[in-house]
């Protein structure tokens, strides 16, 4: 956007009609977001994957357990919107394996139809967010009913599908210091999923999981109990208010800085919580601080619609500095080099659009 555009006042009537055009695009994408998420939560797509053949309504229907008049519905959805293929000869429905690769839980990390759920769950929270524009305020966690639900099926896609071949590598020696046995805490660890699947990899580190949610961690505790580890504890904890010292080789933080009421106090937490040479490994958005850099990023109105409807607003619903989902990496690192964390270096992961990767030392001149 130059300022000669802003400044234009005559409106262009080719770009007036693009514009409708898209906006009914929009308009038809948004009606298929939530197609998609029943698809998803429903396990349609990966019936119509198991088919792997051309099949009526009613065999989708009697091979998913569900409602057939429903299922014909969904399908019209799905067929208008080019995601499943029809024959009207036949009335055969066949997803195409092209697009399976994007929507069932076969093709994770790839499966974006489990993404889609946090639109329908926005939906709810909609006139709680609209009284936030006019009031100011926040709208706390308790009012996301499926918030750890939805973010344990997203934790398992891009964390802990790729723990082991792409995530932990990142840090040299990381994995060899697992297998000898470490002190490793998850600070925002939700429903632990990552943590869970580390306790299971490498039995003589300890694991420590804390998390803001009492019903996280409850779901957490279970979880650990059921899969029989005995090196894994989880706790309800503010990650503003760590009381830890010098206890701590790891700490990871999957996807939770930017979420927080006090990011600073959680920071400076995790610094004086890790030993020298500790490391700290934190998982965050991938944007720049800076709107104009955000532009070509491939999901940058998703990143700023969840911070509105999710990321920014549970910090201000406590009074917190609201950084918000697109806080960005040049701001990431002052508030790492602020906390005391010293060459902080950066990754990606190809399978990871999403994220960045943060590896944070701490050492004897950072006290």
């Amino acid at each position: 956007m130059d300022s000669d555009r802003l400044q234009k006042t005559e409106p262009d009537a080719a770009t007036q009609a693009a514009f409708g055009e898209r906006m009914m695009g929009m308009l038809n994408d948004a009606a298929l977001s939530f197609m998609i998420s029943i698809g998803h939560r429903t396990e349609l797509f990966d019936t119509l994957e198991k088919l792997r053949r051309p099949a009526t309504a009613q065999a989708i229907s009697d091979e998913s357990g569900l409602n057939e008049r429903y299922v014909r519905e969904w399908l019209g959805a799905m067929v208008t919107g080019r995601v499943i293929d029809y024959d009207p000869a036949t009335k055969g429905y066949q997803l195409p394996q092209e697009h399976a690769a994007w929507l069932t839980r076969e093709a994770t990390p790839n499966n974006l139809a489990g993404v889609m759920q946090f639109m329908s769950m926005f939906g709810k929270i909609e006139d709680h967010v609209l009284d936030c524009f006019r009031n100011g305020g926040g709208v706390p966690y308790e009012n996301f009913d499926r918030f750890h639900e939805i973010m344990a099926e997203e934790s398992f896609q891009t964390v802990v599908a790729a723990l082991e071949e792409h995530i932990l590598p990142l840090a040299e020696g990381l994995l060899e210091a697992l297998i000898q046995g470490v002190d490793v805490a998850d600070v925002g660890c939700g429903r632990g999923l990552a943590l869970l699947r580390m306790a299971e990899l490498f039995p003589n580190s300890t694991f420590v999981g804390y998390d803001f949610s009492a019903d996280a961690i409850h779901w957490a505790t279970d979880e650990a109990k059921r899969r029989g580890l005995t090196n894994i504890r989880f706790a309800v904890q503010d990650a503003a208010r760590l009381q830890d010292e010098d206890r701590f080789d790891v700490i990871f933080a999957f996807d939770a800085i930017h979420d927080q009421i006090d990011p600073h106090a959680m920071l400076a937490g995790i610094h004086r919580a890790l030993k020298d040479e500790g490391l700290f490994f934190a998982q965050d958005i991938h944007s720049s601080s800076h709107l104009e850099k955000n532009l070509d990023h491939p999901v940058a109105p998703f990143l700023y619609t969840v911070s509105t409807m999710h990321c920014m607003t549970v910090s201000l619903a406590h009074s917190g500095c609201g950084l918000g989902t697109c806080w960005g990496e040049e701001l990431a690192l002052q508030m790492f080099e602020e906390a005391g964390f010293r060459n902080v270096a950066v990754h990606r992961l190809e399978h990871d659009i999403m994220n960045n990767y943060y590896l944070c030392r701490k050492g004897e001149a950072d006290r």
